[in-house]
């Protein structure tokens, strides 16, 4: 595994180097315009933030934190994530690696769920997270330090409710009450531990749900961080089976599809000495098929695996009770398909950076080597020419330069039409529009007690977002339109060469928004909303909704505002090159009228600029294409070598 993740980051390491190789010289050349050096660096981000995330999700009891331990950290010869019977994990735990921080578990308390924000609205606030270290050197330490994910506390039904972890129109509810009527609750709303293991360092992700019930009132997780993680482990108890709560969760928050795998865990459990192995192993067949069929899934994508097993195989180095576990099987499915389909996601996307980028750098040394040819035309035919030719050479060469300039003065009036069209393009995406939807929702739930009318508000809250989108896009494309018009008028009048404008879109903004949207009608279905009991949550789950359409909204007015600033970026920066070749066209014309002399030397001059930009020309392509072969490379060089 730890091979595997290197591979892959060597892998991206290589296409770092190349983009950073690539960076340095157009900007030396000075072929980096402001379009170019925000692709890079929005690229380069992209690739640095990269990660690998894998969610565990079961019922309770499944043995999800010791399925962790035994593919993660049995090297420590330890437990690091409390495993016992019963529940272990009461708060969403992740597992992650950010070298700014320390060694350390980060906790979000449980009051924070009195509040209308989500988890990750807390996620850049420091102060909001308690904060414990780690020591590395001591694995019982830390051991006692990771028990607080644990930790639970009993509260009155009063405080419940406002942490929305209580609803008194629940029938199930009161039987969850101790002798004194307290409510048990986790102590944590949610934990990060920020952890210097190799696989996390490697930008590996992981993620450890409580159980299936908590999914459902923590709506961070049937939100974000389920839907998003690149491999979701979805782990059944072969001694159990597939129970009505499994195949619920399975339809309503996983699902089939790439990187979805499910776990038959504790087939340890099935061991009988009074039965040959033959017998056992068909016992396990069995259910392996049932978990299948209740999946409707093929036999292949159940794995049969004890991890409590495996650990201990692992620790003592017992390669047999390993091989017995079967963990390794589990382990190659894992690793072989997470890590190829995240590739490929990169890849893609890399590679439309990569067409974007060369050629805008293409054009402008097009450009340069056009404007050397028509000065080294005219220089040439300047040969054996009197003075009174010349002259008239000079005249041609300083109209032409009029009446480009007169050119300019009709791109300011476009500029004026782009101004007033970016500024209405955030009177619908603003951050502002969508803080007024937000409310008007809030202030509607409070005036409905039920919940199916409370479903109509968040259906309308949207519908006004896909407008707003839609409006948006509609902004986008008439600039676009406009600027496309404008490009051509300077490509067809004064030979210029220019790629359309780079072009923008909203849809994978429109995609995740239809995402947050399915996942709200998965959980609120039309026969769950006639359920009043559900008003608590679904209160809960429009704060989580809402904080994840910021999240949206944001990310598109960065896209959005990037793109404002760069599309006129290829043609301002083609109007200074041209601009700065006309004048030198009619400085070299009037030196040469005023010292017929100079003539060859000038030639000379330009030929000598013609052959460089050739020289230009041919890197420009060799490193385009480094960054080509980088993305495309397999992982043959690290294969070898091990």
């Amino acid at each position: 595994m730890v091979r595997d993740l290197e591979q892959y980051s060597a892998w991206r390491q290589g296409v770092v180097v190349a983009l950073q190789q690539y960076r340095h010289w157009v900007a030396a050349a000075e072929l980096a315009d402001a379009a170019t050096e925000q692709r890079i660096a929005r690229t380069l981000a992209r690739l640095a933030d990269d990660k690998l995330s894998v969610a565990f999700v079961a019922e309770f009891s499944r043995g999800k934190s010791e399925l962790i331990n035994s593919i993660f950290f049995a090297d420590y010869g330890q437990r690091i994530l409390p495993s016992a019977a019963g529940r272990t994990t009461m708060c969403p735990t992740e597992l992650m690696y950010d070298p700014a921080w320390p060694a350390c578990i980060r906790l979000l308390p449980i009051e924070t769920r009195a509040e209308n924000l989500s988890t990750s609205d807390y996620r850049d606030n420091p102060a909001a997270w308690t904060m414990l270290p780690l020591d590395l050197a001591a694995a019982d330490a830390m051991h006692e330090v990771f028990k607080q994910v644990s930790l639970t506390r009993h509260v009155s039904v009063e405080e419940a409710k406002r942490y929305g972890l209580y609803d008194e129109n629940d029938p199930d509810m009161p039987v969850t009450l101790d002798d004194d009527g307290l409510v048990e609750i986790s102590l944590w709303r949610h934990a990060i531990i920020n952890f210097p293991h190799p696989l996390l360092k490697q930008g590996l992700v992981i993620l450890d749900t409580p159980g299936l019930n908590a999914i459902g009132t923590e709506p961070e997780l049937t939100l974000n961080l389920i839907p998003h993680a690149h491999a979701v482990l979805f782990i059944l108890a072969a001694d159990t089976g597939v129970t009505k709560s499994d195949i619920e969760v399975w339809r309503k928050h996983i699902g089939g599809g790439s990187g979805r795998l499910v776990v038959l865990n504790k087939i340890d459990s099935m061991w009988d000495e009074l039965r040959s192995d033959q017998e056992v192993n068909a016992e396990i067949a069995r259910q392996q098929e049932h978990a299948a069929h209740m999946l409707a899934l093929e036999p292949r994508q159940v794995f049969p695996v004890s991890a409590q097993k495996a650990l201990v195989g692992k620790i003592n180095g017992d390669a047999a009770l390993l091989e017995k576990s079967r963990l390794g099987l589990l382990e190659r499915a894992l690793f072989d398909e997470l890590i190829p389909a995240k590739k490929d996601i990169v890849r893609k996307q890399l590679a439309r950076d990569l067409n974007a980028l060369s050629g805008a750098q293409q054009a402008m040394v097009a450009a340069r080597m056009r404007g050397i040819v028509e000065q080294l035309h005219e220089l040439k035919s300047l040969r054996g020419k009197n003075q009174s030719v010349i002259a008239h050479m000079m005249r041609r060469v300083d109209a032409e330069k009029k009446e480009f300039d007169s050119s300019l003065f009709k791109l300011q009036a476009t500029r004026a039409v782009f101004t007033r069209l970016s500024t209405e393009l955030y009177t619908s995406l603003g951050m502002d529009v969508l803080r007024d939807h937000v409310h008007e929702v809030r202030r509607a739930m409070d005036g409905s007690r039920f919940s199916t009318g409370m479903r109509e508000v968040v259906k309308a809250f949207f519908e006004d977002i896909r407008r707003d989108l839609r409006v948006s896009e509609q902004k986008t494309t008439e600039i676009r339109d406009m600027m496309d018009v404008m490009y051509r008028k300077f490509s067809s009048e004064h030979g210029l060469t220019l790629a359309p404008p780079m072009a923008f879109t909203l849809d994978k903004y429109r995609d995740e928004i239809a995402d947050i949207e399915e996942v709200y009608d998965k959980q609120f279905g039309t026969v769950t909303l006639l359920m009043t009991r559900r008003v608590v949550l679904i209160e809960r789950f429009f704060d989580s909704i809402a904080s994840s359409v910021k999240r949206c909204f944001k990310a598109a007015n960065a896209d959005a505002e990037a793109w404002l600033k760069v599309i006129m970026a290829p043609l301002e920066a083609q109007i200074r090159q041209h601009k700065d070749q006309l004048k030198h066209r009619l400085a070299s014309i009037q030196r040469i009228h005023d010292a017929t002399d100079s003539l060859e030397q000038k030639i000379e001059a330009f030929e000598q600029s013609q052959a460089e930009l050739e020289q230009q020309k041919a890197r420009l392509t060799e490193l385009a294409g480094n960054i080509s072969i980088a993305i495309n490379a397999e992982f043959v060089a690290l294969e070898a070598a091990a």
